[in-house]
């Protein structure tokens, strides 16, 4: 008998799955952690102690809980949040802690520059995106401009899923998906590193090699072995980021198929037949070889909730202490109570800035409409409108390259939630599928190892096996008349208070007049 091993590590939790060649998970292992934030717009995570730490302690995990023999295991598939930057040096150690994706705004500056040297539309036209905290590009300068003495001993940079394969199996390469995103020195339409334009910042031989997702990248190290406990000698794939083995895990592998990732950030992958680029979304390409894809990643979703549950339900979360049950399941309760448009709130969930289809890093959320009769559950059932209409507000933005999402596979621990599944249907006017197993990336990193073996020639296996589909959650005609009324008005909130986000986002960074 033969299984395969997936892990995925996220913004705010990591998490594996040991899975038989049938899909059936045999054990499952999750971590929490958290990231650091040590100066405003940064978001950093150490690449030992969270990235590689998390995969060690849940593939040792995987291994006694289910008393497999560690030489059964025919694959590990690897995947995590992305496109991050972290740089090694020669002796493949991390320089500084990981530099996160969107939610890491520091390189304004960067992007600032490139426009102005390269043109944003030369950019464009050569990367498909434009330059945005997204983009691990201006990070790598970042680094340079920043810290020079830590860039003097920078070998390579790459991104998590990268940093994990390297300690694995020894070997440094990247995944089509996510070389893209360190626009703009990938060239989307050669599929290749723009190693001339590169050239003219920093050593092109700090760029990673560039694979598939399922090109096995190397096998399990000595070294490795006995830290994971895995079997000298297994294959590891290249791996991917953590929203494309999501949209794997349920089944997401046709052009016209469209995945919402319920997490910690809300995130979208629309398969094509040909690739289509917007400078209000991001083009790549698919953990399978050869698929266009168009995405759109909103800063804050899942984050919202806890940013709420950790300050404002101290009693929900007491009860929980108590009794076990569950602080969200208790709020999300509290919210099922209030009526759609939360009585006439509407939020702009940009807590953290946002992504797309703005990418304004100095966006700020917003609670507009708020009066004396408002309570708690009121607002927490406006954080989920609110990032449903940021959902909406994507969708739009494909619509206007001729790519509307007519279905949505939801993903994620969000999709537990039948409220906020139902508010996105609401929202949106469309409907939403949900797998009956949804655990996540992980899952997809499964079945991604085993195409990576050889073990399956393609992907039908996947859809005949291992995803089954739960329910089909509809729009409610009444509810989305009222959502219509309110998505506009949402509209018209973030051109309207721009100017003033811009000024808070200065002071909140110690800049002005007031600078100290």
């Amino acid at each position: 008998m033969k299984y395969l091993v997936g892990v995925d590590v996220g913004t705010s939790g990591s998490k594996g799955v040991l899975v038989t060649l049938d899909g059936d998970v045999v054990a499952s292992h999750s971590l929490e952690h958290g990231m650091d934030i040590p100066n405003s717009g940064w978001a950093e995570q150490d690449a030992d102690a969270v990235w590689w730490h998390d995969t060690c302690t849940i593939i040792r995990k995987l291994l006694a809980d289910s008393g497999v023999d560690p030489q059964a295991v025919a694959g590990v598939g690897l995947s995590a949040i992305g496109p991050c930057m972290v740089a090694v040096d020669k002796e493949g150690r991390a320089i500084r802690p990981g530099i996160l994706y969107g939610i890491d705004t520091r390189a304004a500056a960067q992007i600032r520059r490139l426009n102005d040297e390269l043109g944003s539309e030369a950019i464009y036209a050569r990367t498909g995106q434009i330059l945005s905290s997204q983009s691990a590009g201006p990070k790598i300068l970042w680094l340079q401009e920043n810290e020079p003495e830590n860039f003097a001993r920078v070998h390579k940079v790459m991104t998590a899923t990268s940093y994990l394969v390297m300690r694995l199996t020894d070997r440094i390469v990247m995944d089509y998906y996510t070389a893209p995103f360190y626009d703009p020195f990938f060239n989307i339409h050669a599929q290749t590193w723009d190693y001339d334009l590169a050239a003219l910042y920093f050593d092109p031989d700090i760029l990673p090699d560039v694979a598939w997702t399922t090109d096995c990248a190397g096998v399990v190290t000595e070294a490795a072995a006995q830290i994971t406990g895995l079997a000298p000698g297994t294959p590891v794939i290249t791996g991917t980021v953590d929203a494309a083995s999501e949209a794997v895990s349920v089944g997401v592998v046709e052009a016209g198929q469209t995945m919402v990732m319920y997490g910690t950030t809300f995130f979208v992958i629309q398969l094509l037949d040909q690739l289509l680029t917007s400078e209000h979304l991001w083009s790549s390409y698919f953990c399978i070889e050869g698929k266009p894809i168009l995405a759109a990643g909103m800063s804050t979703s899942s984050a919202l909730t806890r940013w709420y549950r950790d300050n404002f339900a101290a009693l929900e979360r007491q009860r929980e202490t108590e009794t076990g049950e569950n602080a969200y399941a208790q709020l999300t309760q509290e919210a099922s109570n209030v009526p759609p448009g939360s009585d006439g709130l509407v939020v702009l969930p940009y807590f953290s800035g946002e992504r797309t289809p703005i990418n304004d890093p100095d966006a700020r959320g917003t609670i507009l409409g708020l009066t004396l009769k408002h309570e708690g559950r009121h607002v927490f059932r406006a954080l989920l409108e609110g990032a449903a209409y940021s959902l909406r507000h994507n969708f739009d933005a494909m619509e206007q390259i001729g790519a509307k999402p007519q279905e949505i596979i939801a993903v994620g621990g969000g999709t537990k939630s039948r409220l906020w599944t139902q508010i996105v249907s609401d929202v949106t006017g469309i409907n939403q599928v949900v797998a009956e197993t949804t655990i996540g990336a992980s899952y997809g990193d499964a079945y991604l190892a085993g195409v990576g073996a050889g073990i399956f020639p393609d992907y039908s296996t996947l859809t005949d096996k291992w995803v089954k589909v739960k329910e089909v959650i509809r729009p409610n005609p009444a509810n989305q008349r009222i959502y219509d009324y309110l998505y506009a008005i949402y509209r018209e909130m973030y051109p309207n208070l721009k100017p003033q986000m811009q000024k808070l986002a200065v002071l909140q960074r110690g800049e002005g007049p007031w600078k100290t």
